[in-house]
């Protein structure tokens, strides 16, 4: 997917976007993580494409957000608050734009924010402890002990799973300065009355049993490798590690190998003691629920726990002003080259600090940057970033590129250090000034505007030294001038305080300001914060709702109709999210088209005859809008997000951008250079290696079909062969009006939407007739490939089934629950066997994939794991296969699997950006939601003989295709590999624990 929103810092940065992570989950079929043990506490700034498989498990994240005006008022906050009866035991304490905080007797701080706009809760456990709290010998303890805490209490022994089971989406993280465990799930006070409970146990009752710990070690260890084959995340920790020659945050957060591996669980237990107390803690709820019963479900659940006798040691470590360049030098196997320079900041409560962090987004900017223009405009690097990282105790900014295999390192880390380092030669201009806070003032509303979002940056403010940063920030922003921003970029980034892996002695070293410490008592002695906006209505997610509040009609055009669904309706801050579909074409016209097809969707916000990329940004900037386009094949669909003023506008803008898109040769050129260093990266990944050579031979067409997967050489062989005409040639030839798709969902006008489409169609030529290019069932012989993946710590195994079935057929909304419970959770058998019993993988999963249009589809089975393990985790999935077919599952597994789909299913059409995807697919099948009804109906009539028989039909082991890709030294360390279908022997188990992460299901349409 293309995004032209910014790539910029937006919202204190208080959330990772780790953009292109996410689609390596999805390659890996949606896995999500137990514990993002490497996540910094506040990142802030821009991320490239180059840093981005890093961004989520290290420190490299990005806001894709494009924004408002500098000085525009908070959005609306939705709740008209009663007043609250304070239960016995219970103190008010600070209000802020409808955030309120309360303090139990035993020092627990609570924060509520209620917004019944969304029926969805979520709550958030922040501890205020990470690895800073760490002592020698304990490096990682704080990250394990979130996985420990999940082990259980002598109340509830498989938290996840009983997450699961409820239909929560729930997990945990771990940074420098906090630990937190939240969840998101529908509103229901029994759901959020049961969740405190069990956070209330938690707090108190952990069991943290050597059992317990033995049998999480190797899912910890997994996860290490998992970081330790991202060379970004590997440089990061190294250069962390030496910036901070003597404070924590110098530590890796997931710790040390030999520190987790030998951990004391005595010690473990006193840490959990010390630090999982009530005065060191602050629980957040946020999103739909009645503030005066959560407030008496508090202090019945929390109330009870004594406030603590001890004492928290005091810390005393300062990290001395850095005195000279510093140096790492990384060499391992695979990946793009990297050059970075980091350097030391003031802490998040420091007014230095956001100006700064407006500095590091000015220089990083992508396209209007200093980096992007001395670094990729100069053919130096393919991608520059830049963020910063905000903590209690002062933090960092990073900054750096990534280059093309052949370009000069040297030079780039030359010119980078001299474009940073080079402010007063080259001052910012308001113009750059403007355009980075509306970015970030637009983020930190969308923050504002989302409950689990605001729970989120709730936590981080806390951890970074008081909740209410949430709100100074934003005033600071717009209250920041050009010198300010001036002043600290050039106090800071300076030769003397950076590391970027070089050490030159000086006569006379440069020396940055040691930041002071912020008093925070003084800092919000007198801060009250602004009036708390109006209330926005409740929306009910029910299908028949949906349906009735949604304006389906067809908008007859000379050249060719566009099929509307319009759901009007009120969201906090205004905000509206649409989707555009455009198709063209057939299987036979689109032959040899795939790589300009991609392209051309790649680049339409690249440029058109009248607007450069930068003019287009600044539009998106000024409409408080982001877009993202996708295309490929016989498709080009658009996304859109903004507000109900600007709606209008945008639809004008982007279907300019897709009708006079002219493709400037630069652009193809920075287009090229990105796809090459992506492709070379994947030549080494296993999750790439494993997911491309299955793909290859599944789907095995004709090289110039549409639906051919190329080889990672013959995708990078035809993406260099491109020239601007080839994408004029396409544009021109399939590009136009005739079949086109419109959705929009939120807060909008729905005839000017109308009237706004019509003006940007007319004129249009119609695009060829258009034709849905098959993708029918194809009987493959099994086949096993392996791949090998030299110096990779960690490897991926993928299998895959073919399935003649279509969502119509009898059998599948049985078969859907099947796969839930096979390896669709994190309650299921694959899950409990793999990881929490046998602890050999972090994450795997089954998932099921069946269309809309023809009987095709697939069922697949993957996991990551140690090399050494390979075998071992496939031995143990083909015992679950076969446990599975021959012991069926029961009624209560069922029961509680479907109780879990409905919920996921609710809170998925809680979401505009959701129902508004649903309603393009569902105009493409002529389907409404009342089929989603069908479906609820479907799950809530199943049978545990229904589901059996939907499995042992279907599920076939010994037919099922599978590749690994690993180190083929470290698997021969391991097992003897079992064949699908073969009955391999039972592996030993430690099973008097478990350990789940709870697995949004699939939503079934």
């Amino acid at each position: 997917m293309t995004s032209l929103t910014r790539r910029t810092a937006t919202y204190l940065g208080l959330l990772l976007a780790g953009l292109l992570s996410a689609a390596s989950a999805a390659a890996a079929g949606g896995a999500a993580a137990a514990s993002d043990s490497q996540a910094p506490a506040t990142v802030s700034g821009a991320a490239p494409a180059a840093a981005a498989t890093a961004a989520a498990a290290s420190a490299a994240a990005a806001s894709t957000t494009a924004a408002t005006a500098a000085a525009s008022p908070p959005v609306s906050h939705t709740t008209s608050q009663a007043p609250i009866t304070l239960p016995a035991g219970i103190s008010a304490g600070p209000s802020v734009e409808g955030v309120s905080q309360y303090t139990l007797n035993n020092g627990l701080r609570v924060l509520l924010s209620p917004d019944d706009s969304k029926p969805t809760t979520t709550v958030n456990m922040t501890y205020l402890v990470g690895s800073r709290r760490e002592n020698y010998g304990q490096t990682g303890m704080a990250h394990l002990l979130e996985h420990m805490l999940f082990r259980g209490t002598p109340k509830l022994h498989n938290a996840l799973a009983a997450f699961s089971q409820r239909g929560l989406r729930a997990n945990g993280s771990t940074t420098s300065d906090r630990t937190n465990f939240y969840a998101s799930f529908a509103a229901d006070p029994n759901t959020l009355s049961w969740f405190l409970d069990w956070q209330a146990d938690a707090m108190e009752n952990a069991l943290i049993s050597k059992s317990d710990l033995d049998s999480e070690m190797t899912v910890v260890r997994n996860e290490m490798e998992r970081g330790e084959n991202n060379p970004f995340q590997i440089l990061t920790q190294k250069m962390q590690a030496t910036a901070y020659q003597w404070h924590n945050y110098g530590h890796a957060t997931i710790g040390a190998r030999s520190d987790v591996e030998n951990v004391d669980v005595g010690q473990l237990r006193a840490f959990y003691k010390e630090y999982y107390q009530p005065d060191d803690a602050v629980l957040i709820v946020s999103g739909k629920f009645d503030p005066q019963a959560t407030l008496r479900t508090i202090a019945a659940a929390f109330g009870k726990i004594p406030r603590p006798t001890r004492v928290l040691p005091p810390e005393y470590t300062v990290e001395p002003a850095q005195d000279g360049e510093r140096e790492v030098v990384l060499r391992r196997h695979g990946g793009s080259p990297l050059v970075a320079a980091m350097y030391h900041i003031p802490q998040a409560a420091s007014a230095d600090y956001t100006a700064l962090d407006l500095g590091v987004s000015i220089l990083a900017d992508t396209p209007s940057g200093p980096l992007y223009h001395a670094l990729v405009g100069q053919n130096l690097a393919s991608g520059v970033f830049g963020y910063t990282v905000a903590r209690l105790q002062p933090g960092y900014a990073m900054f750096g590129a990534q280059l093309d295999k052949g370009m000069d390192q040297q030079r780039a880390l030359q010119v980078l250090n001299q474009t940073l380092e080079s402010a007063a030669q080259h001052p910012f201009t308001e113009a750059d000034l403007t355009r980075i806070k509306n970015q970030w003032l637009t983020g930190w509303q969308q923050v504002y505007a989302d409950p689990a979002s605001m729970a989120d940056a709730l936590s981080e403010a806390s951890a970074a030294g008081d909740w209410r940063l949430f709100f100074l920030q934003r005033d600071r922003v717009q209250q920041a001038t050009l010198a300010d921003v001036q002043r600290v970029t050039q106090d800071y980034l300076v030769r003397s305080n950076r590391t970027d892996g070089l050490y030159i002695p000086t006569d006379k070293p440069e020396r940055a300001p040691e930041p002071g410490k912020v008093d925070l008592t003084a800092l919000f002695k007198h801060y009250k914060g602004r009036p708390m906006p109006t209330a926005t209505a409740a929306f009910d997610p029910t299908p028949e709702h949906i349906d009735a509040a949604t304006q389906r009609s067809t908008l007859q055009l000379p050249n060719g109709d566009v099929k509307l669904a319009l759901l009007p309706k009120a969201t906090r801050g205004g905000l509206v999210e649409a989707r555009l579909l455009i198709r063209f074409g057939n299987v036979d016209t689109l032959k040899g088209k795939r790589t300009a097809s991609n392209a051309v969707a790649a680049l339409l916000g690249r440029g058109t005859d009248k607007l450069t990329r930068q003019q287009i940004d600044d539009k998106l900037t000024a409409l408080q809008a982001s877009v993202n386009f996708d295309g490929s094949g016989g498709a080009v669909a658009a996304s859109l997000s903004t507000t109900r003023e600007h709606l209008p506008q945008l639809i004008g803008l982007v279907l300019d951008m897709v009708r006079h898109a002219n493709f400037p040769d630069k652009e193809l050129a920075e287009y090229q250079r990105e796809m090459a260093s992506s492709i070379s990266d994947a030549q080494s990944d296993p999750t790439a290696l494993a997911s491309r050579t299955l793909a290859r031979y599944m789907n095995p067409w004709p090289s110039d079909d549409i639906r051919y997967t190329p080889t990672f050489a013959e995708a990078l062989a035809r993406i260099q062969a491109l020239k601007r005409q080839d994408l004029v040639d396409f544009h021109q030839q399939f590009y136009g009006a005739g079949n086109i798709e419109f959705s929009a969902v939120g807060d909008f006008d729905a005839q000017a939407a109308k009237t706004a489409l019509t003006q940007a169609l007319q004129g249009w030529h119609k695009a060829p007739s258009y034709t849905r290019v098959p993708d029918p069932y194809r009987a493959v012989a099994p086949k096993e490939f392996l791949i090998d993946t030299p110096d990779k710590a960690n490897s991926f195994y993928l299998a895959d089934l073919p399935i003649k079935m279509q969502d119509t057929d009898p059998r599948y909304v049985a078969l859907y629950v099947a796969n839930y419970l096979l390896g669709g959770s994190g309650n299921s058998r694959l899950w409990n066997k793999v990881r929490v019993q046998e602890g050999l993988s972090y994450d795997v999963h089954s998932r099921l994939s069946v269309s809309s249009h023809e009987a095709s589809g697939d069922w697949t089975i993957y996991a990551i794991q140690a090399p050494q393990n390979a075998h071992r985790v496939q031995q143990s999935v083909h015992e679950e296969l076969a446990r599975a077919l021959h012991d069926g599952y029961t009624e209560q597994e069922v029961k509680d699997a479907v109780h879990a789909i409905l919920n996921f299913r609710k809170l998925a059409r809680a979401q505009d950006g959701s129902l508004a995807d649903a309603w393009i697919d569902y105009m493409d099948e002529g389907r409404s939601f009342a089929w989603s009804q069908q479906h609820d109906e479907k799950l809530r009539a199943l049978t545990a003989a229904d589901v059996n028989a939907a499995l042992r039909a279907v599920l076939k082991p010994a037919d099922f295709s599978s590749a690994l890709a690993a180190d083929e030294k470290r698997l021969a360390e391991g097992a003897t590999p079992a064949h699908p279908g073969s009955a391999a022997p039972k592996a030993a188990a430690n099973a008097d624990a478990a350990e789940a992460q709870a697995r949004q299901a699939a939503e079934l349409r």
